[in-house]
């Protein structure tokens, strides 16, 4: 099969393209710059995909491009960029694949656990409203955006993703160095939840959701058992033989960072991968511990 995917070169992107590559698909990517290949596609995400007639023979999209909500502090011009990198882009994206003589069979966009908003120890399933910040109404958005797939009945799934563990990026690539170096401690009071998932997971379910044609609609990649950030902390530390004394006040990261603080480390999102387990998908990595040490060792 044919698989197009945006994002590439990001954290999920680069893993899935040796994915694919292994099980022998064919993948092309989007890129900004010039192609160097035939792999490669050039794209606008704020105006247009060049030479669509690329495109044909698409079977799957898989579409993981946006801006990265982790770093920088949300400025206006910051938070225009992560929206629009996710909204606009999906609108450039899709009307690109509608001018295409045969669609692609099924369309699967990333969205985030930040849908939910901040909801303390509340559990979220795919069923649960969304929130009203600006990561809930971004990813409200952000979803909304394929909905004009649906006239060309293509299947449309939105992964909703948890913070992904692995060694390779990302938040936990972030906390290795503090932690062995034995500063490591918790966020604020350390008692909102983490829906974490290990990047093979990820990857596996991917898979797992391009291959099942009943499966449609919003699945929360998280693994089963989310834990608050003070287990997180403890789990990491105990993996790591580490202590784990310390603790970064709320107020210091606020003044740091400002309301990105709030939305992507002191909110609480306890979400469960209802829909993908009720499917019959066995987690690679249900337990924390088990998980960091697998990942760490």
């Amino acid at each position: 099969m044919k698989v197009l995917i945006s994002g590439a070169s990001g954290l999920v992107g680069k893993a899935l393209v040796k994915s694919l590559t292994k099980q022998g698909h064919q993948v092309l990517s989007l890129v900004r710059k010039e192609p160097k290949n035939e792999t490669e596609v050039i794209w606008n995400p704020e105006s247009e995909v060049r030479d669509i007639s690329k495109l044909e023979g698409v079977g799957a999209v898989v579409h993981l491009a946006g801006e990265n909500v982790g770093e920088g502090r949300w400025t206006d011009e910051k938070k225009k960029r992560i929206r629009d990198s996710r909204v606009v882009g999906t609108k450039v994206l899709c009307d690109a694949l509608l001018k295409l003589s045969v669609p692609p069979k099924v369309f699967i966009s990333a969205s985030a656990t930040g849908y939910y908003g901040n909801r303390g120890d509340e559990i979220l399933t795919e069923e649960s409203s969304a929130g009203n910040d600006f990561l809930a109404i971004t990813c409200f958005e952000w979803e909304r955006a394929s909905e004009i797939l649906k006239d060309k009945e293509i299947r449309l799934i939105y992964a909703r993703l948890g913070v992904i563990l692995t060694k390779e990026g990302g938040a936990l690539d972030k906390m290795l160095t503090p932690f062995k170096l034995g500063v490591g401690g918790r966020i604020g009071d350390g008692t909102q939840y983490i829906s974490w998932i290990t990047l093979d997971d990820v990857i596996s379910i991917i898979n797992y959701l391009l291959n099942d044609e009943k499966l449609s609609g919003p699945f929360n990649l998280t693994a089963p058992n989310p834990v608050t950030n003070i287990e997180f902390t403890e789990t990491l530390g105990k993996v790591l033989s580490r202590p784990t004394f310390f603790f970064v006040p709320k107020f210091m990261l606020r003044v740091a960072l400002g309301e990105m603080a709030d939305a992507a480390l002191l909110s609480s999102t306890r979400a469960i991968p209802k829909r993908l387990l009720d499917s019959g998908y066995k987690f690679k990595d249900e337990k924390l511990d088990n998980a960091l040490t697998g990942i760490l060792k």
